[in-house]
């Protein structure tokens, strides 16, 4: 049986009439409850994958309505990840109502001031006490999510997964973005880096892992920050969320800025007891290592996103990536091999002024 309901705002685009009618049926289920008004339906964001999420008013405020197609997106994870982070007391959005067989949660709302939005602005106006004020937040409550969240429940960060992320690398950017393909002398020094960053993260001690970690999925609240995105998380590397929030995939800091965060990361983790090495020197290496190899996975990511799922936008910030990866392969032994395979994809590119 189909309630009806009146049409939602006409900016909400539906896929198909079997989708959209589902997500009528579930409304008009739960609104009463919350006192939800359809007409007020518009769009908050989007992401990189299927997910859509969307904002609705209610009686006492607004709420957000994630859209996963259960096709493409399991929102499992995300209910199981997001009771983890309540529970340790951090500010994640609440689980009102959920249809896991549908595909559509009813989320409170985390508001829109977008951390990404508040720090290119704070960088503009040359603010910098309000830009270290929302890092050193941003690195408080990651250091409660890993002292605190459980992360015996997560997936295992492990060695399948991160080759099978990096292998995007050469699948998507080398072969399909750059329509290039490696010989055998490639292909080795391929296969040297990576060996060297799987061992690299396999040594680290583990922690809950959020594995996207970054301004764009934080947001400017109280307590601060919000976070968002947290579906994918993992039982990981440690230094694997710092590197994340300090080497972005949407804005950049000099050497200098992302030494200070991590030190400062890296000496409240030690008075916490939380497992990072005694010497910072070892922790920024590892973090280097753990950075780079997420940036041959984002770089891949990226590619894929345009090629596969047309969505071109994110191909604007493959520099940013190249200079990252090529400025910390570059600088350590055993992988100047792998700098070697970036340089013939970089072209203008190549350079260590961030932006």
């Amino acid at each position: 049986m189909t309630h009806p309901t009146p049409d939602p705002a006409p900016s909400i685009h539906w896929a198909d009439d079997a989708r959209r009618r589902s997500f009528d049926d579930w409304l008009a289920g739960v609104a009463p409850r919350h006192g939800l008004q359809p007409t007020t339906l518009c769009p908050a964001s989007s992401d990189a994958s299927f997910r859509r999420y969307l904002r609705i008013s209610g009686a006492d405020g607004s709420f957000i309505v994630m859209d996963a197609p259960p096709a493409h997106e399991d929102v499992r994870p995300f209910v199981h990840v997001a009771q983890l982070m309540l529970g340790a007391g951090l500010h994640a959005p609440a689980i009102v109502e959920q249809s896991v067989e549908q595909g559509f949660l009813l989320l409170s709302d985390l508001g829109t001031r977008l951390y990404l939005d508040e720090l290119h602005a704070a960088v503009n106006a040359g603010d910098t006490a309000t830009v270290n004020a929302l890092m050193r937040d941003a690195i408080a409550s990651l250091l409660v999510w890993q002292r605190q969240v459980d992360s015996a429940t997560l997936p295992p960060y492990d060695e399948a997964l991160l080759r099978r992320e990096m292998q995007l690398f050469p699948d998507w950017c080398v072969e399909r973005e750059f329509g290039q393909t490696w010989g055998d002398a490639e292909q080795a020094a391929w296969r040297a880096a990576t060996d060297l960053l799987v061992a690299s993260a396999l040594a680290q001690s583990t922690v809950a892992v959020h594995r996207d970690y970054m301004p764009r999925n934080l947001m400017v609240g109280a307590p601060n920050p919000g976070i968002l995105d947290f579906q994918d998380a993992v039982r990981g590397p440690i230094s694997y969320d710092v590197a994340s929030l300090l080497r972005d995939a949407f804005i950049s800091w000099d050497e200098e800025q992302e030494i200070d965060w991590a030190v400062r990361y890296w000496e409240q983790a030690k008075k916490l007891a939380l497992p990072v090495p005694d010497d910072f020197g070892d922790f920024w290496r590892q973090l280097e290592w753990m950075g780079l190899q997420r940036h041959l996975k984002v770089l891949g990511i990226f590619c894929r996103l345009k090629h596969r799922d047309g969505k071109p936008r994110y191909s604007a910030d493959l520099p940013r990536f190249f200079r990252y990866a090529h400025h910390v392969a570059s600088r350590y032994n055993g992988l100047g091999g792998l700098a070697r395979l970036l340089e013939p994809l970089m072209g203008e590119t190549r350079t260590d002024v961030f932006f």
